[in-house]
């Protein structure tokens, strides 16, 4: 039997995935903000303005109508900014179908409240935890609307409603796998965008691999050490949704937040580097704030997310960021502080 879903979020990641859904076998609507987007999607069978060049399945509908995308259907996907999400879902909530399963394709934790995507929409939904999944993994979009091949991972505590969603997006080129640790998928998926950051402030002042992959090395070292205080499966970060996502995003070009910390690297303020990508969302500069919040609560040390904070809202500049990082106190690399 057809699965029915809903991708609500028309960018590169929410196209990408409904374009997985339908070469899924799964009946697809994709909802965008803009109806002239909804349109070209449907008579061009392009999303010019987030996937230029990519042609998508005729079989995939969009709509600006976001009551008619979610009628009936029996997966839910929320592909916008991460802190947008909860104003958003307010609006949508009365339009839920009420067994739906609910899927978080975002990467953050929200501003003020520290909470992960599946908290807010267990939130703002009144859904069971259950019921809720999450994707996560080395997942650069435009790769994937490349039919470019694909791990990933599809987490819910309940791993019956992981296995459906994991059935509803095994595309040829496509290939996602289960996991229960939502928490260690989130939060791998919402900090490497910080180390990013990191990493393209490097890579922005000229320096090259050691450098990478330290960041990428004591990063991953970040995430895990806050994942552990929180509950989260320590395996969880050698998987996709750790180390997968954090090779991708610190070393890819299509990388949004490696590339936004190459502009501040080079010497741009963050006004410059938001104008100059033109409106392509960097999540990691907003996480970095609430991760290090996330952080500061649980009395976790996150020394790269506490410098790329810095650099975004305090007004470090990235050799001295650089100079901080190299001249904290040496230890075992086996410390949990």
């Amino acid at each position: 039997m057809t699965v029915k879903a809903a991708v609500l979020g028309a960018g590169t990641w929410g196209t990408a995935f409904a374009k997985v859904l339908s070469d899924a076998g799964t009946d697809v609507t994709l909802w965008a903000r803009r109806p002239e987007l909804a349109q070209q999607i449907n008579l061009a069978h392009q999303n010019g303005a987030y996937l230029p060049g990519i042609d998508l399945p005729e079989s995939l509908y969009a709509t600006h109508d976001a009551a008619a995308a979610l009628a009936d259907a029996e997966l839910v996907a929320f592909a916008i900014p991460s802190q947008t999400l909860r104003a958003n879902l307010a609006e949508w909530a009365p339009a839920l179908p009420p067994a739906a399963t609910l899927v978080s394709l975002m990467k953050g934790v929200e501003l003020g409240t520290t909470k992960r995507m599946s908290e807010v929409i267990a939130e703002v939904a009144h859904a069971g935890f259950e019921r809720i999944a999450v994707v996560s993994g080395p997942n650069l979009a435009r790769e994937i609307a490349q039919e470019q091949p694909t791990a990933t991972v599809v987490a819910c505590v309940d791993e019956a409603c992981a296995v459906e969603v994991q059935k509803a997006c095994t595309a040829p080129y496509f290939r996602p796998y289960t996991n229960t640790d939502v928490i260690g998928c989130e939060l791998g998926g919402a900090v490497k965008n910080v180390i990013a950051l990191a990493a393209g402030i490097a890579q922005g002042m000229g320096f090259g691999d050691n450098t990478l992959a330290s960041l990428i090395t004591r990063g991953l070292a970040e995430t895990a050490r806050l994942g552990l205080q929180l509950g989260a499966d320590p395996m969880t970060f050698a998987g996709l949704a750790g180390l997968g996502d954090l090779v991708a995003t610190c070393a890819s070009p299509l990388s949004r937040n490696r590339s936004f910390g190459e502009r501040l690297g080079r010497g741009e303020s963050l006004e410059q580097a938001r104008a100059a990508t033109r409106g392509q969302i960097a999540e990691g500069v907003q996480s970095c704030r609430s991760v290090l919040e996330l952080a500061q609560r649980h009395g976790v040390d996150t020394p790269i997310t506490e410098a790329v904070e810095a650099v975004c809202f305090r007004g470090m500049t990235p050799p001295v960021m650089l100079e901080r990082l190299m001249s904290r106190s040496v230890r075992s690399e086996k410390s949990h502080r």
